[in-house]
């Protein structure tokens, strides 16, 4: 069997600090023949005496004082190591890597950071808005928000709050092109794209029976920004389809407007994912509470002015 040099390392220098091997079986709650074997084992594993031994003494070789001094040194680091990863499991604090989307990242994660700091100020707060999927793991963050329908397979996955996709133009484009009665009307008219949706020109949409329409749709524009896609349609280039948590200040102002009333594009739900749900780091743990409450109950990009409540 291969020493455990750690336990090794314990026992000798319990040994040396005690100047006694049964004192140090006692300290140890062991017996003194195990204190003697990994004694032993460990002068033979480095081929040198640490202790002279007498009936009544032991005292340290020269070699035995100099390992003694870099084994305490050893152990000391040990235990600090060890309750610092205990105390990090229990108290939040150190760097949190956290991954968002860029758009909702911006307008609705950005300006909870400031409050999140006054209430764990020992957390740093490392923030890298990515639209793509990342890899958590692979590209070592805590924790990511992720705007989807699905969550995470491959990971734990805790639900923060559902935003609506609505097909929406603004009033100038209406004007000059008319307003789509039915899906199938969409393949008359501009479409702005967005790349990263599962099919960018193919709309997917429900009507209140439950039937689905499928419509391939002509596009003036691709973008894989959020913000890009609003911009084009603020300025009457074309119709686009994007989650209420980006225009819905534009739906309630009427910088936009509705479209298709009686069909529905499926919500997308706001989840905070993370690697695993075993040893959760304290850090991680309250990020995540802290984003729940911020969400709950209606969120902010479903509420009309004034009373608080969803459209």
């Amino acid at each position: 069997m291969a020493l455990d040099r750690l336990r090794a390392f314990e026992v000798f220098v319990t040994v040396v600090s005690r100047s006694s091997f049964t004192r140090a079986a006692d300290a140890l709650d062991t017996s003194p023949a195990n204190v003697t074997r990994y004694v032993n084992e460990l002068e033979a594993h480095l081929g040198t005496r640490l202790l002279n031994r007498s009936s009544r003494t032991l005292s340290l070789t020269e070699t035995g004082e100099a390992l003694y001094e870099r084994c305490k040194f050893i152990l000391e680091e040990v235990a600090e190591a060890e309750a610092s990863a205990s105390s990090a499991a229990l108290q939040p604090r150190g760097r949190l890597r956290i991954n968002a989307p860029l758009s909702f990242g911006v307008l609705h994660l950005a300006p909870l950071w400031p409050r999140f700091r006054r209430k764990y100020p020992d957390v740093t707060l490392d923030i890298a808005l990515i639209d793509r999927v990342v890899d958590i793991v692979e590209e070592g963050f805590d924790l990511t928000i992720r705007i989807s329908r699905g969550g995470s397979t491959a990971h734990v996955a805790r639900r923060l709050a559902t935003s609506r996709n609505i097909v929406c133009a603004s009033p100038a484009y209406l004007r000059r092109h008319g307003r789509p009665q039915t899906p199938a009307d969409l393949t008359s008219h501009a479409c702005i794209a967005y790349t990263y949706a599962a099919m960018a020109d193919q709309w997917h949409l429900t009507d209140e029976a439950g039937k689905a329409h499928i419509v391939n749709v002509p596009c003036v524009m691709f973008t894989n920004n959020g913000d890009t896609a609003r911009a084009a349609a603020l300025a009457g280039e074309g119709i686009i389809w994007q989650p209420t948590f980006l225009i819905g200040d534009d739906l309630r102002t009427g910088r936009l407007v509705p479209l298709l009333p009686g069909f529905r594009l499926p919500d997308i739900d706001v989840m905070a994912i993370y690697p695993s749900r075993r040893h959760v780091s304290a850090k991680v743990r309250v990020m995540i509470d802290f984003l729940a409450e911020a969400f709950a109950g209606t969120p902010p990009w479903e509420r009309t002015e004034g009373d608080g409540q969803a459209r």
